[in-house]
Formats: C-alpha cells, structure tokens, sequence
C-alpha cells in the first residue's frame, strides 16, 4: 500500500490539479460574478486568450513580468467592455456577441503569432517565480499543495473567498444578484442596473484576464495559438455544476482540473494508453456534468435577458 501511495504521489497529483484548476477558478468566478447580474459573458474564452497574448507581449517588451501582469488583466477588462457595450447598451443577444468577440480572439492572435513571434527567434520573458509562504509551506501535505505556488494561484485561492464574501454579504453583492433575478425590481428599489451590470462584466474580464496570465506568465513563459484550449467554455460548465456559487465553483473547477491532471499523470502510473484519451477527460466531463446539471441547477431569473431601462 505505502509503495502504491508513493507511485501514486497523491500530493504531486493535488497539486497538479491546483495548477491546472488556476485558469479555470479565476474564468469561473468572472463569469459567476456576470451572470449573476444577468449577462452571460460566453466571451471568457477570448478575454483569456487575449490578454495571455496581451500579457506575453508587454512582458517581452518591457523585460518585467509584474507589467506584464497588469496588462493582461487590462487587456481582459477590455475586451469585456466590448461585450457589456454590445450586450447592454447596444442589447445585442449576448451568446452572439461573446462568439464573435471569440472568434475575433483567436483570429488577431493567431495572427499576430505567426507575423511577430512565429517567424522570429523569440526567446520568452521567463515565468513568475514560485513563492514559498514561510512556516506554512512546511506543513506535511497540505504545505506544498496550498503554499508552495506562483503569485496567479495564490491570487486565485484569495478571489475564492474575496467573490464569496462580496457576492453574499456586501450591498455590491446584493445589487448584482437582484439586477439578475429581477431587474425592474432592482431599477424600481433606485439600483442602477446598467451601472451594476457593467461593472460586473468588466470585473469578469478582469479575473478572467489574470485566468489568461497564467498560461503565457506562469506556465510556460511562450504564447502559443488558442493556447488557452477551450477552458473559458469549461469554466462556463463549472459555473453551471457549481450553482452559480463561488465555493461550488470552485470545486467544479477542482473536479475538472483532476481530470486534466490525472490524464497527464497516467503514463507516470504505468498505464499506457494513447495520450488523446486521456486529453479528453476534461472535455467529455464537462459534457456530461452539464448535460446532467441543466435540469437541476437554477440559473438567475433574468441571465441573459437584455433589460432597457424605464
């Protein structure tokens, strides 16, 4: 049993799958945050590719990892704008307008990609480096798992709680989730709707801009394209599995990420198989946890119903 426990290396595969989680918590909780206003922001896939590539980019030319950071998050919060714009003011349907912003995402990227770093020797800006919380990082287990991380992690794991306690016990909070289940009842009570429902969605471009940084500034130091891999539409899933809650999302977002790791994990158990079939565990999961969450979970009254004031 100790020899399988030691194969297994339960702690390298928990940790593995708070790596691979990091993205998709931070996707998750933006969207949360959009949804629970009443605008479905399907566009986190583009906001998260976009500002990876936004991020990589000012890190390379500015030679700082930090700067590079706060573009990426910049850059989410941009594109998410692009989509409250269309989605509120404009009331354009919001599926429409986030497949667009998609689609326009993985188009300028790749573009961009292949003309300025493809063609070109470009050496990376390197990773942000790991950070060691002292004392706790040496508790046995838990220690390496939890406080052994880089800084997008550990920005993850704060935003968990942070999202929790604005969502249920701040007036912000309490806007947003009757802007989502009832917007004239919120505009009639003196909320100002579009106000909150655009501060939400930025908010999510925002969260999900950091999700993009982690792939290009704490993974593997290099943009590639569509990079992020569909995880914005997994996190979409995880918002859905999770009921629209900060902690439910956050452990839909653990079970999907364990698929990915484990996948990656099986050749070191000894199990060998075709390295796509375990590539798509966290595809074929979602699938499946949607398909049989849709008809339990309780989506905001008025997610995305374009509301005009009056």
């Amino acid at each position: 049993m100790d020899q399988f426990l030691q194969r297994a290396d339960l702690v390298g595969l928990a940790t593995a799958t708070i790596l691979a989680a990091t993205p998709l918590v931070l996707a998750a909780l933006g969207g949360l945050m959009s949804e629970r206003s009443g605008v479905v922001n399907i566009a986190l896939e583009g906001v998260m590719l976009t500002s990876a590539f936004a991020g990589f980019a000012a890190a390379f030319a500015t030679h700082n990892l930090w700067l590079g950071l706060l573009v990426a998050v910049l850059a989410g919060m941009a594109i998410a704008a692009v989509h409250a714009v269309l989605s509120i003011e404009f009331l354009v349907d919001q599926i429409v307008s986030g497949t667009v912003i998609n689609i326009l995402a993985v188009g300028l990227t790749g573009v961009y990609y292949r003309t300025f770093i493809q063609s070109t020797n470009v050496r990376g800006p390197g990773i942000l480096p790991v950070w060691k919380v002292p004392v706790l990082s040496d508790i046995p287990v838990i220690g390496p798992i939890f406080f052994h991380q880089q800084f997008v992690t550990y920005s993850m794991l704060v935003l968990v709680i942070v999202i929790h306690i604005v969502l249920f016990h701040t007036v912000w909070g309490l806007r947003t989730r009757a802007c989502g289940e009832h917007p004239l009842a919120a505009e009639t009570a003196g909320i100002n709707v579009r106000l909150v429902r655009y501060g939400n969605v930025i908010l999510s471009g925002a969260m999900g801009g950091l999700g993009g940084a982690y792939f290009t500034l704490q993974q593997i130091g290099l943009f590639l394209p569509n990079m992020t891999g569909g995880r914005g539409f997994i996190a979409l899933a995880a918002v859905i599995f999770g009921k629209w809650t900060p902690l439910g999302a956050f452990f839909a977002s653990l079970l999907f990420a364990l698929s990915d790791a484990l996948g990656s994990k099986l050749q070191l158990y000894g199990i060998s198989i075709p390295y796509q079939i375990p590539s798509m565990l966290p595809y074929v999961l979602t699938i499946v946890v949607v398909a049989g969450a849709m008809g339990r979970a309780i989506a905001p009254a008025a997610v995305g119903r374009p509301y005009r004031k009056s």
